[in-house]
């Protein structure tokens, strides 16, 4: 620490301590004016309890009320050091306390303290009069005892060092003494001690000192010149030595303030008196107030503004017009009251901070100090904001306040707020000002990603190429940045016990989907693949979708024989036919099935090649090969028929099988159509017919057993619904509720192709199939791998609401016609 100037390294000791002490939870300094740039004023991070690493952590600053930056903190100490230079006489004038207050703010969290650095006043300054010379004009007449007032010095300093006495040189003539006057100041007197004698002197030459307090003692000097006057013997006196004056400070320009009155006791021309402001009065003074030199008004010539003079004193004097030239003195005093004509000003001490969306109730974001000019009430200012938002104002000291939130935060409702201020006086009318404050909410990781629909359905023709995209899902998260960035995935999960990772993969970026390789209908016709949505945030936020992926059958194969069974193993079928045959004889019976579904599954039969086409016919839907005519003696006895079998599919896809029918003639035993055959009872004999008859019996029972509780269960749920089981969501009570039942039905005219698949939607084991021609009023019912009765009544569920009504009467009992149809399918079934 140092002065500006080596003549204070003497002083040191006596007129500079540095400390710090706690007024009422208040941090105060004490330093003396015009210390270096770089002095330590004291240790502000360990007064307000912070370490070290804290300094920079917490951004410990300083933030002067008064504008100008004359301190500021080491960062690597916590020391509170000079920044400019401070003259107290320009920051305070002659205020007998010069304080500095400081705003100390320490963010994470943000805080608010307030420091005081009181400046002490040295003695730097010179006691200075307004003129170097003052001229007085005193008659030889005067009498003794008469005093003169003489101008004052003004010393910048204050308290010891301002000006504390007066000397005037010596003379015979003159002494000095001072007049007392209120607030404890004193104006030095010029006192006649002895009459003039203009012929023996008519000049004096005086000097007037003034003298300061301080240590050294500095000074200021004034020439006084008085000039004697002869004749005139009578001063104008003024009835009042001083006017007191009160005026509003918005007092129009012309409003007479005061009338000043004086009085000469001569006659004549050395009666006549003239007012004038006394010499040297300031131009500051000049450019308000106006006075009649005739009448001794006082007015207004220009603005008065109390915040920057409160108190006017003016100097008037009086001249009569005698020889010599006689003058009177008194003073002025104006006091200005105070208007409410400043607004308030609402200052930011700390930028806001942006602000956690989850930032807890009473979280500091920015601090504000008002302010307002005024005084007194006009002065006194009350902040409030406003309404619907979550932030208050919390006072703390001084016209200091801390801006928190009171509610709920939620950036992805309101990012930012422009928050609005309102600072109001207690004046009458009062004031306002208003100021928008930005604050703007950072994003907090509370939502999770959300897809555009909780589950997709995909439908994948089979055979695809791997690789192709299966679907693109997407995903969207409300927060921001990286708390919104999404990343896919596929959960792993089982598809026919292979992990599903083996089949699809996805895109992490874009949701898109893709196929590691090609479909078959046959072996998969469904699964399920579970998508999560992942964002960046910490933690991390995540939410799954259900992707249900359809394989859509393709015409991919071709129809399979199964019955002739020689056919069916690639090799020729043999058939007999007696050569008595009628026209419409049942030769045999091809039957066919095909691994594809719906039309692709949609089977027909033609007779492509024959030994004599005109002999024989094959059914389109059924297969059955029938005798056109009957048989002559001229037919070949070897007859072949190659009859071609496609599917309904596109392309179309075909199989043919060779059938050689041999006439005989000693055949008498016709081969019955099935459906006679079914009819007719056993007549072998012995043991096997018993036992045949028995199971017969018991599968009877058990079939008319089972149609009986379908039936109640339809006919129920024909009151409660008004159909029977005419959807599949009509058909829950027959529906086991751990499998998984699908039903594809020809709707396109009469039913030719029913297939029901029963199991999970992983695993397609069992599959029910029946094809039935509109030409025909039989119907050929194909059991393939049947796993449970369940799957039977699920099937019976089916036809039972699917085939055509017909008339049928079944051991004598009349039920419906589709119940007719169901049990006799089912009867067909299980024989």
């Amino acid at each position: 620490m140092g002065y500006r100037d080596w003549r204070w390294q003497a002083l040191w000791w006596h007129y500079f301590f540095l400390f710090w002490s706690t007024i009422d939870g208040q941090t105060r300094y004490t330093i003396p004016e015009e210390l270096k740039q770089g002095s330590v004023v004291g240790n502000l991070a360990k007064d307000l309890g912070l370490g070290l690493s804290e300094i920079f952590d917490r951004k410990l600053r300083v933030a002067s009320e008064a504008g100008e930056q004359y301190f500021s903190v080491d960062a690597g100490k916590g020391e509170l050091v000079v920044n400019d230079r401070i003259d107290r006489e320009a920051l305070c004038g002659q205020s007998a306390s010069c304080l500095l207050p400081l705003q100390v703010v320490t963010e994470n969290p943000l805080q608010l303290h307030r420091i005081e650095v009181e400046i002490r006043d040295m003695n730097d300054n010179s006691p200075i009069f307004i003129t170097e010379e003052r001229s007085l004009k005193i008659a030889e007449s005067t009498a003794t005892g008469i005093r003169f007032p003489l101008d004052t010095a003004h010393d910048q300093d204050v308290g010891s060092n301002s000006v504390k006495s007066y000397t005037l040189s010596k003379n015979e003539c003159f002494s000095l003494k001072m007049k007392e006057l209120s607030g404890d100041r004193q104006v030095p007197e010029l006192v006649l001690e002895k009459s003039l004698d203009r012929e023996k002197q008519s000049v004096h030459q005086l000097l007037l000192t003034a003298l300061d307090g301080g240590n050294p003692v500095k000074t200021g000097t004034t020439k006084i010149i008085v000039t004697v006057l002869d004749n005139n013997d009578n001063v104008p006196v003024f009835k009042m030595p001083l006017y007191n004056v009160t005026v509003r400070e918005n007092s129009v320009a012309g409003s007479v303030l005061v009338k000043v009155e004086a009085t000469d006791a001569d006659e004549g021309v050395n009666g006549e008196i003239e007012y004038a402001f006394a010499d040297h009065t300031p131009l500051s003074l000049l450019s308000i107030f106006q006075l009649d030199s005739g009448t001794g008004e006082i007015s207004l010539v220009g603005p008065l503004d109390y915040e920057r003079t409160a108190v006017h004193e003016i100097r008037i004097t009086a001249k009569d017009k005698g020889v010599p030239e006689m003058e009177g003195h008194c003073r002025v005093q104006v006091v200005v009251i105070d208007i409410n004509d400043n607004s308030p000003e609402i200052v930011l001490t700390s930028k806001p901070n942006p602000v956690r969306e989850d930032a807890p109730r009473g979280t500091v974001v920015a601090l504000i100090s008002a302010r307002d000019l005024d005084s007194s009430n006009n002065g006194k200012v009350t902040l409030k904001l406003g309404k619907g938002l979550p932030f208050s104002l919390k006072p703390s000291f001084s016209n200091n306040y801390a801006l928190v939130t009171n509610g709920l935060l939620d950036r992805e409702s309101f990012s930012e707020y422009n928050i609005e201020v309102t600072a109001t006086d207690s004046g009458s009318p009062p004031l306002s000002s208003k100021k928008i404050i930005p604050v703007s909410i950072t994003d907090v990781n509370d939502n999770p990603p959300v897809f555009t629909q909780p589950s997709y359905n995909v439908y994948l023709k089979e055979n695809g190429v791997p690789g192709s995209i299966l679907y693109s899902v997407s995903a969207s998260d409300l927060d921001f940045g990286e708390n919104a960035k999404i990343s896919y995935s596929i959960l792993d999960s089982k598809v026919q016990d292979v992990s599903v990772s083996s089949y699809v993969y996805i895109n992490s970026d874009n949701g898109s989907i893709y196929s590691m390789h090609s479909f078959d209908y046959e072996k998969l016709k469904v699964f399920q693949i579970q998508v999560q949505a992942k964002d960046q945030g910490s933690p991390s936020l995540s939410s799954n979708a259900t992707v249900h992926v359809f394989i859509l059958d393709q015409n991919d194969n071709a129809p399979a024989v199964i019955y002739p069974s020689s056919a069916a193993l690639g090799s020729l079928s043999h058939q007999r036919m007696p050569r008595s045959a009628k026209a419409g004889h049942l030769v045999t019976k091809v039957t066919a099935v095909d691994a594809d579904s719906g039309h692709n599954a949609w089977i027909s039969y033609r007779l492509a090649e024959a030994t004599d086409a005109s002999l024989f016919t094959v059914n389109l839907y059924t297969g059955e090969v029938r005798t056109k005519r009957a048989a002559s003696e001229q037919d070949d006895s070897s007859q072949r028929l190659l009859i071609e079998i496609k599917d309904d599919g596109e392309p179309v896809q075909s199989s043919t099988v060779t059938v050689s029918i041999l006439l005989e003639d000693g055949l008498h035993e016709p081969i019955l159509d099935l459906r006679q055959k079914a009819a007719e009872p056993s007549k072998k004999t012995g043991r096997i017919t018993l036992y045949l008859i028995l199971s017969l019996a018991s599968v009877s029972v058990l079939s008319l057993l089972t149609f009986l509780i379908l039936a109640v269960k339809c006919i129920r749920n024909s009151r409660s619904s008004g159909s029977c089981c005419t959807r599949r969501s009509d058909c829950d009570d027959y529906k086991n509720p751990n499998r998984n039942l699908q039903i594809q039905l020809n709707t396109d005219g009469p039913i030719k192709y029913v297939e029901v698949l029963g199991g999970d939607m992983l695993s397609q084991s069992q599959s029910f199939r029946s094809c039935m021609s509109p030409m025909s009023e039989y119907s050929d019912f194909t059991l393939i791998k049947p796993s449970s009765t369940t799957d039977f009544k699920e099937v019976i569920s089916v036809l039972d609401a699917s085939l055509p009504d017909s008339t049928w009467t079944f051991e004598s009992q009349q039920v419906s016609r589709k119940q007719q149809n169901c049990f006799t399918h089912f009867q067909s079934l299980l024989a």
